[in-house]
């Protein structure tokens, strides 16, 4: 069965479930899930977006607002809100989409600073145009690109302690993902601190594979396991096979698998 063609912003707030949604795009095909962890007494701080620009041109999005703070699912939506207005304005002004993205992160910035309860939230965006891929974020949900044969083309440092460690070489990644202070992040949207991390201009194969995530994934998953799942096979099965594995992951932990009960929220994509 076909899919739609996604023609206006497909918006996720306020703690929905989407189980999935496939949509075709001019610039690929995307798969999106996005799941409370109903057992914690709280509302899903996960939300995302994906924004059809033109016909070889999106914005996709996830923002995690940060847990164990006041606002975090408002934090979240008042993040996408900000991104997905400023694209607009963007594209009505016939400006670059470099420019809707990162006014985008300082309106999130300003909106949740405006809050003054101490709210803060992840923001992780790819800007895709003509088959080219560029990152932006804040925080520590990530985003890959991973070839048919598992090779990692893009994987954006988690903004916290750890994150920066491995980066460093100083912590080894399978150990990364055990590590005691995983949860601290050290930039988030919604602080006088905040900063972007804009990566290198990555074009995409045609079997290649997108990924944004927040941690209620990477928490969960290691590397090589997320990579496995995602490189190959169609992307509607893909998609809620690592939602599903996440899940199964966080209500039966296993010894010596990494088990970190959260929201997920997930966009997989791939290149027409």
């Amino acid at each position: 069965m076909p899919r739609p063609i996604l023609t206006e912003s497909f918006v996720v707030l306020d703690g929905q479930d989407v189980e999935p949604a496939y949509y075709e795009l001019g610039c690929g095909s995307i798969a999106i899930m996005s799941r409370s962890f109903h057992v914690r007494d709280s509302s899903n701080e996960d939300a995302l977006a994906v924004i059809p620009c033109a016909e070889q041109r999106a914005v996709l999005a996830v923002a995690d607002g940060f847990g164990g703070q006041p606002a975090g699912d408002q934090a979240a939506r008042l993040a996408i809100e900000a991104l997905v207005a400023s694209v607009a304005d963007c594209m009505a002004t016939q400006k670059e989409l470099r420019d809707g993205i990162l006014n985008g992160f300082e309106e999130a910035n300003r909106s949740v600073m405006k809050l003054g309860v101490g709210a803060a939230t992840t923001l992780a965006v790819a800007e895709v145009d003509s088959g080219i891929v560029r990152s932006y974020h804040a925080g520590d949900s990530e985003i890959l690109i991973v070839g048919q044969r598992g090779k990692i083309k893009l994987q954006t440092v988690s903004h916290s302690p750890v994150g920066f460690g491995v980066e460093a070489g100083l912590i080894h990644r399978d150990d990364a993902i055990h590590h005691d202070e995983r949860n601290i992040v050290s930039n988030m949207v919604g602080t006088p601190e905040m900063r972007i991390e804009i990566g290198p201009h990555i074009r995409l194969r045609p079997r290649d594979r997108l990924l944004l995530g927040t941690d209620g994934v990477f928490d969960n998953m290691s590397e090589p396991e997320v990579v496995d799942i995602i490189r190959s096979g169609s992307i509607d099965v893909r998609c809620r096979e690592l939602v599903d594995a996440c899940t199964a992951r966080m209500n039966d932990p296993e010894s010596g698998l990494p088990s970190k009960p959260d929201d997920i929220a997930v966009i997989l994509f791939s290149p027409s």
